[in-house]
């Protein structure tokens, strides 16, 4: 039987009627769901996970569904599978079409295999079909045969205008929104004491990792994406698991839950194999901690994002000239790019139903806006949100400095940014990794608001945890 998980009807009922009010009687909004995504034959699929834009408006985790919305009755239609029998015997009873419609606020329903009749009647009407950017290609092939195009017409034909109007919806998270993020949080913070208590030298990454799967098991939860749990902190999305830990290294752990309503949650800690840190260590520990702070004090609305991250870039800089790493002006190294040598990518995302929120309907159009357009310049064009922040935003702050050794040698061998940068004391660092630090945040009418439970991130509460894995 389905577990159900989902708010009640009429929170949905109310998303579709705001979403209704932006669009005219002749438009159709069309919202498919997902299907199992087969590994490598039909019946062995990968862990399915329903489309983000049809949960919000329709709140069923089911494969094979699709929304449809007729503006002009004011009416939703749910299409998808009528249980039989030969389902119960190999999946359990699901709630009928009726149950699941009723459940959820829909008008109305039809077994999936009317979706193309369906479909194609608007298109005899002569309505406007509206539909978001597929990034599945099951999803492209159901709507290019309903809408008899090519893939390629199907990928290109997307509704800017319902894009736009999803996700300004989606990026203003409601009071539900982030108690369901605060849950996946709580877990996180479980998942990051459990590494923690877990990581020794002589172990592999991939024990740190199984302990984190374990922590999620327990509460009948997934990650919100592939964990990076690393002692080469420097390959910023690195997912191989197998070094074995050294004293002396520094393990960067990026592992956030969702929650069982699947809203994510994305954290960041840094701390050492060994029980303490070294001085080189706590040198860039403790700048990063820095910028993140810095950071943090700074989230206000009507903020620009973007700002924000260049106000950590600049701390990292002093920092960093305080250490012999860097010299010359601080504000002309910032803005040239020289610092992206040591912060390559951007300060953090929106986050929500989506690590990375409602990204699969356009990067840009999620974190930039007519007043801030996305920079070319290494480093900062990696910045994925940069346009003004509003009450109800929910976003990650996650600043970070890495001694990437191949990067080193091509700016060094280069000669860029010597004006900036001093490449024998940068040397010295190599081998270090990288450090980073993440917690995620709301936007409200105050400012930056913390969300979950307390993490350890301070350095002393760093050893004194690991000093007491010894004890345990």
């Amino acid at each position: 039987m389905e577990d159900m998980k989902r708010f009640s009807a009429d929170v949905y009922q109310n998303r579709r009627e705001a979403l209704a009010k932006q669009f005219e009687n002749q438009d159709v909004l069309i919202f498919p769901g997902n299907t199992f995504s087969p590994k490598n034959y039909q019946d062995n699929y990968y862990h399915f996970r329903q489309d983000s834009s049809f949960l919000y408006y329709a709140g069923l985790d089911l494969p094979d569904m699709a929304l449809i919305l007729d503006i002009s009755t004011g009416k939703s239609m749910l299409y998808g599978h009528e249980v039989t029998i030969q389902d119960v015997v190999w999946t359990g009873w699901q709630p009928s079409l009726a149950e699941l419609s009723e459940s959820v606020g829909i008008d109305a329903y039809q077994e999936i295999e009317n979706l193309e009749a369906g479909i194609r009647s608007y298109l005899e009407q002569g309505r406007t079909l509206h539909y978001l950017p597929p990034y599945r290609g099951e999803t492209t092939l159901l709507l290019a045969n309903c809408l008899d195009q090519s893939p390629s017409q199907v990928l290109s034909g997307h509704s800017a205008l319902l894009t736009r109007a999803v996700i300004k919806q989606r990026e203003i998270k409601e009071d539900r929104e982030v108690t369901e993020i605060e849950k996946a949080l709580s877990i996180s913070k479980e998942a990051h004491l459990e590494i923690i208590y877990t990581c020794q030298p002589g172990l592999k990454e991939a024990d740190v990792v199984a302990a984190v799967k374990q922590v999620c098991a327990r509460h009948q939860v997934t990650l919100a994406y592939n964990p990076i749990v690393t002692v080469n902190g420097e390959i910023l999305h690195n997912h191989y698991h197998g070094n074995v830990l050294k004293e002396g290294d520094l393990l960067l752990c990026d592992v956030g839950a969702e929650s069982q309503s699947y809203y994510a949650s994305d954290i960041t800690r840094t701390f050492p194999v060994s029980l303490q840190f070294t001085d080189q260590q706590k040198n860039i520990y403790a700048l990063v901690r820095a910028m993140l702070q810095h950071s943090t004090d700074a989230l206000m609305p009507d903020t620009s994002y973007q700002s924000v991250h260049l106000g950590a870039a600049r701390v990292m800089i002093e920092g960093l000239q305080a250490l012999g790493l860097m010299h010359g002006d601080a504000e002309e190294a910032l803005y040239s790019g020289a610092g992206a040598l040591f912060f390559p990518h951007g300060l953090g995302h929106m986050m929500g139903f989506d690590v990375h929120d409602m990204e699969g309907l356009g990067e840009d159009l999620v974190g930039y806006d007519a007043s801030f357009s996305r920079s070319d310049q290494f480093g900062l064009r990696s910045l994925r949100l940069g346009k003004p922040l509003e009450v109800g935003h929910v976003l990650t702050v996650e600043p970070g400095i890495y001694f990437i050794e191949k990067l080193i040698d091509q700016w060094e061998a280069d000669k860029k940014f010597n004006a900036f940068i001093n490449y024998d004391e940068v040397r010295k660092y190599v081998g270090l990794g990288g450090v980073r630090l993440e917690d995620d945040y709301l936007i409200t009418a105050n400012g930056g608001q913390l969300l979950g439970p307390s993490i350890p991130i301070e350095m002393d509460e760093i050893e004194f945890l690991r000093g007491s894995t010894r004890t345990r």
